[in-house]
């Protein structure tokens, strides 16, 4: 509509605002583990591939039942479930603080993707519907809480592990995280009829197409693919990147960049969290000029180049800083150009339960974490892991280009000549 397009008003830009902060408070349930991989393992002498089973459990309950937790969105709202969410985010980690057993571990990451998941799905899904003009800088903007969002904290919870134990750093933070997600969301809320404007310069379906009738749909399957191909990489650095920098026996050596020394796996992490986060709403706002596909193939290009590169030359600490922020901010957007895409296919009455569906690929791809681990100790190296890796990139940006692409053209022409046919329209 032509008044809404023109002025579509504020409360938007403060909805998208709220799911942001509220990203960023359940970021470190994801970003955060790396750094008590390894006291946990010093303390109960675990070894870490069945510690990594607790990214894996969080990873599974965060994405795979996000769709149920898009249902409950699409029809009672954002606040109820986003305030569920905060509460079990908080109590996760208060159960990470407490357990003493690897089934305890276990079921604290279980309830804490179960929380998370019912955050993160829900923040997306409303960016979607309060932006259909741009979905994907919104969707970017919104991922960018999760990606960045840990930052501001990593020294913050490597200094209390260090002086007060990584129990205590799960206790304070995971009380202080939940709180704030909590009380934010009493300020969601999903868009009214002429709230949003309605133009666009994506090509967008133009009819809401259900879950069920998206999962019907090849495009969906293809993306699915992709999605898992790409995530497994970021998800297996995001897990590794402490025990790698510590096989690399480069973890505690200072670096220098600008003036500011840390430590290379300090500065890696931070590093890493910025451009994680930086990444997604710069892809998402060149996707809405120039496509998604076009941006998917030059990302997935970089990342596939960047995690080789980190293969050969990581050794070196200053290197490692560099290559391991390359690899983060080619990796990130695939958190907000697979949503902003499928909010075009399949429109945006059912976007968060059909982005949720989607995002059950992150889950899939968080399957292969544990195996990292145990092909680096097979191999005595984690040589394999990023070459494996690189190559699964690089097929993800040739499957943009030569697959996704015609095949979405083709989606929209078929899906508009059946339209202008039947101008009555199935919801």
């Amino acid at each position: 509509m032509t008044q809404s397009t023109a002025n579509p008003g504020l409360s938007r830009w403060l909805q998208l605002i709220a799911g942001v902060i509220c990203m960023s408070m359940i970021a470190n349930l994801q970003y955060g583990w790396t750094f008590f991989v390894n006291p946990i393992h010093d303390k109960y002498g675990w070894d870490k591939a069945s510690i990594q089973v607790a990214f894996t459990t969080f990873v599974l309950l965060e994405t795979w039942l996000v769709p149920i937790e898009g249902w409950f969105v699409d029809k009672y709202g954002p606040r109820i479930v986003v305030l569920v969410g905060g509460l079990l985010c908080g109590v996760a980690w208060v159960m990470n603080s407490l357990a003493d057993t690897l089934p305890m571990l276990y079921a604290a990451a279980a309830v804490g993707g179960l929380g998370a998941g019912a955050v993160y799905g829900t923040c997306v899904g409303n960016a979607l519907k309060w932006f259909p003009d741009k979905r994907g800088l919104a969707a970017g903007l919104t991922a960018m809480g999760f990606g960045a969002g840990s930052a501001l904290t990593v020294v913050p919870i490597q200094d209390m592990i260090k002086t007060q134990g990584f129990e205590a750093a799960f206790l304070n933070f995971g009380i202080g995280q939940g709180v704030i997600v909590v009380l934010l969301s009493l300020f969601l809320a999903a868009p009214r009829k002429g709230q949003v404007p309605e133009v666009t310069r994506v090509t967008q379906s133009r009819r809401d197409y259900s879950p069920e009738e998206a999962l019907k749909t090849p495009i969906f399957w293809v993306m699915y693919v992709m999605f898992v191909m790409m995530a497994a990489g970021g998800l297996m650095a995001t897990a590794q990147l402490g025990p790698i920098a510590k096989d690399f026996k480069i973890a505690d050596v200072p670096v220098d960049i600008g003036g500011l020394t840390l430590t290379a796996l300090t500065f890696a992490a931070t590093f890493d969290r910025v451009l994680n986060g930086l990444t997604r709403p710069f892809f998402g706002w060149v996707s809405d000029y120039v496509g998604r596909e076009n941006t998917m193939f030059i990302a997935f290009g970089l990342e596939g180049a960047g995690i080789y590169a980190l293969s050969i030359f990581g050794h070196d600490p200053l290197l490692f800083v560099i290559l391991s922020g390359c690899v983060f901010f080619a990796w990130g957007e695939i958190y907000s150009l697979f949503p902003a895409m499928i909010g075009d296919i399949f429109g945006g009455k059912y976007a968060t339960t059909n982005a949720g569906l989607l995002y059950t690929a992150k889950g899939t791809a968080a399957l292969v974490v544990p195996y990292t681990s145990m092909l680096t100790t097979w191999t005595g190296s984690w040589h394999a892991v990023f070459l494996s890796a690189a190559a699964l990139n690089v097929a993800a940006a040739l499957m943009a280009m030569f697959l996704l692409k015609p095949l979405k053209a083709s989606y929209f022409n078929r899906s508009q000549t059946a339209a202008a046919a039947r101008p009555v329209l199935a919801e």
